[in-house]
């Protein structure tokens, strides 16, 4: 299957998807952990010090990579979100920001943890992060394009692109702009991606399936994908329901994916 068959898939059949997931036995698990003790937190020290509460939070939000920094993340939670000033508002991470806003025992103190909000969205996005991950271990393309599906429409910045490895990844491979530009200054990195990049169409979903689409078969050209699988992609990008609806690509597009190498929109 292509990257984009199989990413269509899971997003054409997500609830089912979420319900593997959340079935599977280590997410069962470590969820079931989160659930019964995440209310007996009363302080970001108490919470940091468990290291299976803060390790599923982190993971949930897309920072598993910073379990480590718990220095740096004490400091996160201790300057809370509410002042301009405050860490978690400085750092460019908008994983960052969502997880300090989470977890805000600066404002909210001991009533943080006891929102049953806060345990549902923290356990949706720990889901979330599993199946693309999961899905990452079969190939890292479908990964990628759902996790761009899900934080591209939040970006506020073509700054926030650059700030996050994964949505860059996408965009750089969407338009066949080499990694090595990630070498440059992060002005001139800017200046080429907003020359590039319209971040409202992030926000429209017909135009966000356009650019995902893009970049699965950007990826699998870039990955050694053949004439079948492009032909077979082409088939799907004309029929994404099974019911001979178009997903609205334009010809031009439609064409290159039969065997040419992708260049800027």
């Amino acid at each position: 299957m292509t990257t984009l068959s199989t990413y269509l898939q899971i997003t054409n059949n997500l609830p089912k998807w979420q319900a593997m997931t959340t079935a599977s036995p280590d997410v069962a698990t470590q969820t079931k952990y989160f659930k019964d003790n995440i209310g007996k937190v009363t302080s970001a020290d108490a919470f940091m010090k468990d290291a299976r509460l803060f390790n599923y939070a982190m993971t949930a939000f897309g920072l598993s990579d910073l379990t480590y920094a718990k220095g740096l993340m004490q400091k996160v939670l201790a300057g809370g979100v509410s002042s301009s000033s405050a860490l978690a508002n400085t750092l460019n991470s908008a994983n960052i920001k969502a997880f300090a806003t989470a977890f805000d025992f600066a404002d909210n103190g001991e009533t943080t943890t006891t929102s049953s909000t806060l345990v549902d969205n923290v356990v949706g996005k720990y889901t979330e992060q599993a199946l693309e991950t999961n899905q990452g271990q079969q190939n890292p393309g479908v990964q990628l394009a759902l996790y761009f599906q899900q934080h591209a429409p939040s970006l506020t910045s073509v700054y926030g692109i650059l700030a996050d490895s994964k949505i860059l990844t996408v965009v750089q491979t969407a338009l066949g702009i080499s990694s090595s530009t990630s070498s440059q200054s992060i002005d001139t990195q800017y200046r080429l991606l907003s020359s590039k990049v319209n971040l409202a169409d992030f926000k429209d979903p017909t135009k966000l399936q356009q650019f995902i689409s893009r970049f699965a078969a950007q990826y699998d050209y870039n990955n050694g994908g053949d004439a079948n699988s492009q032909s077979s992609l082409l088939s799907t990008l004309f029929d994404t329901s099974g019911s001979g609806s178009s997903f609205g690509l334009d010809t031009s597009l439609l064409m290159s994916v039969q065997g040419t190498k992708f260049g800027y929109f």
